[in-house]
C-alpha cells in the first residue's frame, strides 16, 4: 500500500436494520484526495441475499436512522454553508429532504417511538461569532471571558457553543420542496426548512445523547458543566420532557459514573455504558468501562469491569428483545457480547475482527466490523458466524496488503507481552521500525492499518506491540504504568521488540528506527534518551512536557495528574522534557498547529531543547489540523505526512 492508497480505506459507520429484519441501512467513509476531505454516501441492502446498493449522493452522508415504521431514514449531512444538518430521505431512495437549519451545526438525532418527531443535539451559537454576521471574521469577535477550568476540546475549539436539546416535527419524506423565490420589490423570507425546532435546554451546560423514554415524553441526556475550579469526571443523567423541557435527575453524582452513553430499552429500562471514577470522580486510568442497568435502587452493573472493557472508541449499545449487545476490546480484537439483564455474558461474534458498529431486530443482527485485509464490512451474523454483505477491501487487497503476523515475546520479568510483526515479501535481512500506539490506555488491533502497510511496501519491516499500560488486557495491565511511566511499559516496548527482531532471521536488527503518536510520542521521545541505537525517531504529537500539560491541553485539568502524579520530582521522573539532553538521536518532530490535546508548545519546546543540543532534528508543522491527522486530517495533508516520514526514513534508515 502506497500513500495514496488511503483512498482504499473504505470504513461502514453503525448500520441500521429494519424492524422486521428485510433490509440494513449503512454509511461509508474513505479520504478522497481530489477532494481532500472524507467522502461517503448511504447505502442499503436487502437481506439476507441482496446486493448493496446507493441512497443518497451526498459528500459525506452518515449516521441513518429508520423511522420505526421502517418507511424513512433520518440522517445527517452538511448544507450550502457546511453546517451538518438532519435530512431525511425515503427508505427506498429519493431525493432527501432538509429538516434542520442550525447555526451552530447538528451533532446526534433519534427517532420519537411513534415516529412523528426527531430529537436532536445542536451546537448553539452566540449571535456575532462563527460566522454569524456577514462579513465579521474571526478576528473582529469580542473577547470570550472564560472563568471555568475547561476552555477549549481537541477538533471543536473554543467550548462557547453548548450543544443543547431539541425536537422538531418530522416532514414527510415526500413533500414539496422548497423554492428559490423570485426578485421582488419585497423579497419574501427564504425558507428551508418546513417548521422550527423547539428548543428544549439552554445555557452554558452542553448536553449529549438523545435517547426517548419508551412514551416518548421525555429525552434521556448527560448534561456536561463546566467546573469552575477543581475537575470532576462523574455524569448525571436528566430527563427532560418534550413539551416543556422540565427537568428531572435520573442519576445524580453520587453513584460515581463517568458515562459515555444512555439507552432506553424498547420496555422502557434504562442501560449506561461507562465507569466507576471513584469518591474523587477523577480515577479514569485504565477506566474500566461496564454496561449498568439503572434499577430503583440505582445502577447495577451487569459486565465485570476488571476483565472486559467497553470503552472502545465507536462502541455503543444496541437492544435484543430483553438483552443488550455491546463491544468488548480484547488482545487487539474486538468482539460483540449479548449481555442479559442477571448479566450473563456470552459471545455474539469474534474472531480476528474488530467490531465497529452493530444493530439487532427480529432476531437478525448486523454487524460493521474492521479486518486484516479491510476497513471495514458489513456482515449479517448467523449464530457464531458472519456473512460478508459487503466487499469494499477488495480495492485495498489489489493494492498489496500484508497480513501481520502475531507474536507474543516473555519480558523480562516474565510478564508476556503481546503484538505483531509485518514484513515485507522476501528473505531480507530488512531494517526494522519500531512502531508505538498512543493513549496510553488504546492498543494496536488486527485492522487494517494504513501507517504499518505504508512502510511495509517502503521496504520496511514493522514491529508494534500493546505494552502494559494499554488497552483489551485486563484493568490491571492498564494500570500498571499509573504514576509510573517510562517503567514497565518501557521495558514491555523494547523486550518485545528485541525478541521479535532475534527470533526472525529476516529482521536486520543492526539497522533499526522508532516512532510513535501521542503517548507513543512520549515513549519514543523516553526510549531515545535511554536507548542510543535508533537510527532515527520520529516523535509524533507527543506527550513530551507534563508540567506544562495542565495549561495547554483541553485533558490538562485531570490526565496529567493521574497519570504522571503532583509531585514535582516523580513528574520529572517520568519526563521526556527532564531527559531531553541525554537524546543523540537524529529526531522528526511531527505536530499539527490546532492539536489541543497535546498542544502544539509540547513539540516546540522538545525541538527547541533537542537544536540547543546539537541533536540532528527537525520539525514539521501541518496548519489547520489536530491530534487526528493521521486518521481524520484532510487527505492531501495525510499523503503529504507519509512523504514525510519516507523522506525520513531514506535518509536516517535506508533500505539496503
Amino acid at each position: 500500500m502506497r500513500a495514496h492508497d488511503i483512498e482504499t480505506l473504505v470504513s461502514v459507520g453503525r448500520p441500521a436494520l429494519s424492524s422486521d429484519c428485510a433490509f440494513a441501512v449503512y454509511a461509508t467513509s474513505r479520504p478522497d484526495i481530489a477532494a481532500d476531505r472524507a467522502v461517503g454516501q448511504l447505502w442499503r441492502v436487502d437481506l439476507p441475499d441482496g446486493t448493496p446498493r446507493r441512497l443518497t449522493r451526498g459528500v459525506a452522508d452518515r449516521a441513518p436512522r429508520l423511522s420505526p415504521d421502517d418507511a424513512t431514514i433520518a440522517f445527517l449531512r452538511a448544507d450550502a454553508r457546511g453546517r451538518t444538518q438532519v435530512f431525511l430521505v425515503p427508505a427506498g431512495g429519493g431525493e432527501p429532504v432538509q429538516v434542520t437549519d442550525q447555526a451552530g451545526g447538528v451533532t446526534d438525532l433519534s427517532w420519537s417511538p411513534d415516529g412523528t418527531r426527531l430529537a436532536f443535539t445542536a451546537r448553539v451559537v452566540e449571535p456575532g461569532r462563527y460566522g454569524t454576521v456577514e462579513g465579521r471574521d474571526a478576528a473582529a469577535e469580542p473577547p470570550r471571558r472564560i472563568t471555568g477550568i475547561r476552555w477549549h476540546a481537541n477538533g471543536h475549539g473554543y467550548l462557547d457553543r453548548p450543544a443543547h436539546l431539541f425536537v422538531i416535527d418530522a416532514p414527510a419524506a415526500d413533500a414539496e420542496p422548497f423554492y428559490e423565490p423570485a426578485p421582488d420589490v419585497v423579497t419574501p423570507e427564504k425558507r428551508v426548512v418546513a417548521s422550527t425546532p423547539q428548543q428544549l435546554t439552554e445555557g452554558a451546560t452542553s448536553w449529549s445523547g438523545v435517547a426517548w423514554t419508551a412514551d416518548g415524553s421525555e429525552l434521556v441526556s448527560l448534561p456536561d458543566v463546566i467546573e469552575d475550579r477543581v475537575a470532576d469526571l462523574r455524569s448525571r443523567v436528566v430527563a427532560v420532557a418534550v413539551d416543556g423541557g422540565v427537568q428531572r435527575e435520573v442519576l445524580g453524582t453520587a453513584a460515581n459514573l463517568s458515562i459515555d452513553e444512555v439507552g432506553v430499552a424498547p420496555d422502557g429500562a434504562i442501560f449506561l455504558r461507562g465507569n466507576d471514577v471513584g469518591d474523587s470522580g477523577l480515577d479514569f486510568v485504565a477506566p474500566g468501562t461496564a454496561v449498568w442497568l439503572l434499577d430503583v435502587d440505582g445502577p447495577r452493573p451487569l459486565t465485570d469491569p476488571e476483565t472486559i472493557d467497553l470503552g472502545e472508541v465507536g462502541s455503543h449499545l444496541s437492544f435484543d428483545g430483553d438483552d443488550v449487545l455491546v463491544q468488548d476490546r480484547t488482545r487487539g480484537r474486538v468482539r460483540l457480547l449479548r449481555v442479559t439483564r442477571g448479566g450473563v455474558v456470552a459471545e455474539v461474534f469474534g474472531g480476528d475482527v474488530e467490531v465497529t458498529g452493530h444493530a439487532a431486530a427480529g432476531g437478525r443482527i448486523v454487524a460493521a466490523v474492521a479486518t486484516p485485509e479491510s476497513a471495514g464490512e458489513l456482515l449479517l451474523l448467523d449464530g457464531v458466524t458472519g456473512r460478508a454483505l459487503t466487499d469494499l477491501g477488495a480495492a485495498a487487497r489489489e493494492r498489496g496488503i500484508v497480513v501481520p503476523e502475531e507474536r507474543e515475546i516473555t519480558g523480562r520479568d516474565g510478564y508476556p507481552v503481546h503484538g505483531w510483526v509485518a514484513v515485507p515479501e522476501g528473505e531480507g535481512p530488512f531494517p526494522v521500525i519500531l512502531q508505538i500506539h498512543g493513549g496510553p490506555y488504546a492498543s494496536y488491533g488486527v485492522h487494517l492499518f494504513d501507517e504499518t502497510q505504508v512502510l511495509v511496501d517502503a521496504g520496511y519491516a514493522v514491529v508494534y506491540s500493546n505494552p502494559r499500560g494499554s488497552a483489551g488486557y485486563g484493568r490491571p495491565h492498564g494500570r500498571s504504568i499509573r504514576q509510573a511511566m517510562g517503567t514497565l511499559d518501557y521495558f514491555d516496548v523494547i523486550d518485545f521488540f528485541d525478541g521479535v527482531v532475534a527470533a526472525d532471521p529476516r529482521l536486520d536488527g543492526e539497522r533499526v528506527g522508532i516512532q510513535g503518536g501521542s503517548y507513543g510520542g512520549y515513549m519514543t521521545a523516553w526510549v531515545i534518551a535511554h536507548d542510543h541505537r535508533f537510527a532515527g525517531a520520529i516523535v509524533e504529537r507527543g506527550f513530551l512536557d507534563p508540567v506544562a500539560f495542565p495549561g495547554t491541553s483541553d485533558i490538562g485539568s485531570f490526565f496529567g495528574q493521574e497519570y504522571v502524579g503532583t509531585d514535582p520530582a516523580r513528574v520529572a521522573a517520568q519526563s521526556p522534557m527532564a531527559v531531553v539532553d541525554d537524546v543523540r538521536t537524529p529526531t522528526l518532530v511531527l505536530h499539527s498547529e490546532l492539536d489541543f490535546r497535546c498542544p502544539i508548545e509540547q513539540a516546540t519546546r522538545y525541538y527547541a531543547a533537542l537544536k540547543h543540543n546539537g541533536v540532528d532534528a527537525e520539525m514539521l508543522i501541518f496548519p489547520g489540523e489536530d491530534h487526528e491527522l493521521t486518521r481524520a486530517g484532510r487527505p492531501r495533508h495525510r499523503v503529504q505526512r507519509f512523504e514525510a516520514v519516507l523522506d525520513w526514513w531514506a535518509r536516517h534508515l535506508p533500505v539496503a
